[in-house]
């Protein structure tokens, strides 16, 4: 097991440290080849090609009323779930709902000085698409993530996919959505399902946004339908960071790391340390403990693709290099995770302490896991109510209101040549004032 270690006090520390910020997450010419063909047959035909990609993908020999899961098969599947994961997913959905319910907006107004109204109207999104990923493993906390924000902020209605390959759709996720009541499910997944989504097609309605984690293909489709229809994120293979001075638990550490390189070989877990004795504790840990992992051969795969540790003299330089990398997800496994906290600016999710295991946050801490990755940290937010809202600026003015601004935007609109700009503002200035002409 070798896992690639950087200090940064060695010479060329910052030339490697750019290379793998440089780090390309764009998709490979065949995918978005491949996505781009699934797209336009999909607009095309409609349901005929979804049937076809749907069967021919997922291993299935379905007729179209097969892709169609009624709101009673999810809440059978909810009620035949074991008392303890029944348990787990109402709590997990009750701390998810009372987080989100406090980013809720609402409309406000003011009468300025001049007395113009001004305000800001939020509504909700009219149908919102969430995808529900599956293949490699069941993602029921996917489903909690993404609907609750948009049942909070109001959407009219939640059109759900999730692929069944095999004719084996996710059980636990479909129990999740018979929790939360969703009553349009279908049973199609990968560029073919975000391409109905975005398009419509006679069985499943087009949607205004489309959120929710999938594969390349999927991420590749979501990129592209992008302005027919809003998306949350185009994510990229997830991320940790763990800033460590020495005083956890190397086990713990170890187990953080894996947590995050089991979701897919692409995965990237990062350790920044001002103890090298404890980088080596926590790789003296990987090696113990990772022959009894059952995700082993995965996490070992991305340990030795995309994990780092990297040494640094202070808990600041590390700070440095976590705003630099913008991950996804971040532990600040130190003694004191508050000072930290102070100059971290560049995260999508913070977890703070020794015992704040991300695997927390993931499923049931209350913030949302829907995150940015590949550095998007910098410029986006995880996934919340506010991505189910939309806001609409609004102005009202009398004829006196409009007299004082209408000389100033007839100025600024002949200013920058748009002379239906000025008179459409001087036409409402001549019925309120006599015209100089007819002096």
């Amino acid at each position: 097991m070798k896992i690639r270690v950087l200090d940064s006090a060695q010479d060329g520390f910052g030339a490697e440290l750019n290379k793998i910020l440089a780090a390309s997450a764009e998709p490979a010419p065949e995918v978005r080849n491949r996505v781009a063909e699934i797209l336009a047959t999909v607009r095309a035909e409609g349901d005929r090609a979804l049937l076809d990609y749907t069967n021919r993908f997922d291993r299935r020999r379905a007729q179209i009323e097969d892709l169609v899961i009624g709101p009673d098969a999810a809440r059978a599947a909810f009620a035949g779930l074991p008392e303890a994961l029944r348990q787990a997913l109402q709590t997990a959905a009750d701390r998810i709902r009372s987080f989100h319910e406090r980013q809720k907006s609402a409309s406000w107004f003011y009468e300025d000085p001049e007395g113009i109204l001004l305000g800001q109207q939020v509504t909700p999104l009219d149908r919102v698409g969430v995808y529900v990923p599956g293949g490699k493993a069941d993602y029921p906390s996917s489903v909690l993530m993404n609907v609750i924000p948009a049942q909070v902020a109001g959407v009219g209605e939640i059109v759900m996919v999730m692929p069944a390959p095999d004719d084996r759709p996710s059980t636990v996720a479909l129990a999740a959505a018979g929790m939360l009541g969703i009553e349009k499910i279908f049973s199609i997944g990968g560029a073919q399902a975000v391409g109905a989504l975005a398009y419509g097609t006679e069985l499943v309605p087009a949607v205004d946004k489309i959120v929710g984690p999938g594969g390349a293909y999927v991420a590749e489709a979501k990129r592209q339908v992008f302005g027919i229809v809003g998306i949350d994120m185009v994510a990229g293979p997830s991320e940790v960071v763990i800033v460590s001075d020495g005083s956890g638990e190397p086990d713990w550490t170890a187990m953080d790391l894996f947590a995050q390189a089991e979701h897919d070989e692409a995965a990237r877990a990062i350790l920044i340390c001002t103890d090298k004795d404890f980088m080596d504790r926590v790789m003296a840990s990987i090696v113990r403990l990772l022959p009894d992992m059952e995700r082993a051969s995965i996490i070992r795969a991305s340990l030795e693709r995309h994990g780092l540790m990297i040494r640094t003299g202070t808990l600041q330089e590390a700070a440095a290099i976590v705003n630099r990398l913008a991950p996804e997800h971040l532990e600040l496994a130190v003694r004191e995770p508050r000072d930290l906290l102070k100059e971290i600016r560049h995260a999508g999710a913070i977890f703070l302490g020794h015992y704040a295991a991300e695997s927390l946050g993931d499923y049931c801490a209350g913030p949302n896991h829907v995150l940015p990755t590949a550095r998007c940290a910098r410029f986006s937010s995880p996934l919340g109510v506010y991505d189910f809202q939309k806001r609409s600026s609004v102005m009202h003015c009398d004829g006196e209101a409009a007299a004082k601004l209408a000389p100033i935007a007839s100025t600024l609109a002949r200013g920058e040549g748009l002379t239906a700009h000025a008179r459409a503002a001087e036409y409402r200035l001549l019925r309120i004032t006599p015209s100089p002409r007819s002096r």
